[in-house]
């Protein structure tokens, strides 16, 4: 799927429609020392199996890719519900 690098759409912030950039969102490093990631950390510890079964056959083929989108006015963000894609194109759509 083509999506264009620039959409018009509404920003909460400018509470109106203003021209936004548009990027793939990616997750971020998770912390180490972050609740979740030592409570995992020590769950995983010690002699044993894994603390969740292995996963036999894969029941997905594609992932939710999730848009970005930064308004170019204030520079707000915020994120475009995912839409199970196997490719996503972000493209430069010229206008004349």
């Amino acid at each position: 799927m083509k999506v264009p690098k620039e959409i018009n759409t509404y920003c909460p912030r400018c509470k109106a429609h203003t021209t936004h950039s548009v990027t793939l969102y990616k997750a971020g490093k998770r912390r180490s020392l972050a609740q979740g990631e030592r409570r995992y950390a020590r769950k995983k510890r010690g002699y044993g199996s894994k603390r969740k079964p292995e996963q036999k056959r894969f029941a997905k083929v594609t992932k939710k890719q999730v848009l970005k989108l930064t308004c170019k006015k204030c520079g707000y963000m915020l994120h475009k519900k995912g839409i199970r894609l196997k490719k996503l194109e972000i493209v430069e759509v010229v206008r004349e």
